[in-house]
């Protein structure tokens, strides 16, 4: 019998990507407060967040796996999530543009038939492309960087201003396969038992 898994997030981008590895998971929001969780770096600050909404959904579900995640781009040591507001997204872009930076991931699987935990965080690097304030501005306008973490994405709109990223690039959506695939292990689960 497959396991029941349990998505604590209303990510679409997160949902997306484990329905398209063949995965069918239930989907409850965990309402955690994000806001004054700040961990010694940006990894730190991306694991707590993760571990606060899976134990927030698992607390709520009988005989599952929840999966829990936060993102945050890291840019001089510095964690971005979602702009603000669109003067926060302007700045942000003209901040990274032509540069390197980090999203972290944080990750968290909690088996609530067990009570096992597998903790992780997944880190990609991005290569921003320099758009022209023309650009960012446009791009801002559409509304999309106010809704993902680090203000852009790589499989919208924001795709086109990415130059390059250097490793996973499930991770930036918002989910690293190849992570959780490795959580699952530790908890004894292979991922293939769990496609639909």
């Amino acid at each position: 019998m497959t396991r029941r898994l349990v998505l604590a997030s209303a990510s679409p981008a997160r949902l997306g990507l484990l329905r398209a590895a063949g995965l069918a998971p239930d989907v409850i929001v965990s309402g955690v407060d994000e806001d004054g969780v700040r961990g010694a770096d940006t990894a730190d600050t991306v694991a707590e967040l993760a571990r606060r909404k899976a134990a927030a959904v698992a607390e709520r579900c009988t005989d599952a796996l929840v999966i829990g995640c936060d993102s945050l781009l890291d840019v001089d040591g510095r964690g971005c999530g979602k702009p603000a507001t669109p003067a926060d997204a302007l700045t942000q872009w003209r901040t990274i543009r032509g540069r390197w930076a980090t999203l972290l991931t944080g990750h968290c699987l909690i088996d609530t038939g067990s009570g096992g935990r597998a903790v992780g965080v997944a880190a990609t690097t991005i290569r921003f492309g320099t758009p022209s304030d023309e650009e960012i501005e446009a791009y801002v306008a559409t509304g999309e960087p106010l809704a993902v973490a680090g203000g852009f994405t790589i499989e919208g709109r924001g795709a086109p201003f990415v130059d390059g990223i250097d490793g996973d690039a499930s991770n930036v959506i918002g989910l690293s396969l190849p992570l959780l695939r490795r959580l699952l292990a530790e908890l004894g689960v292979l991922i293939t038992d769990l496609w639909a």
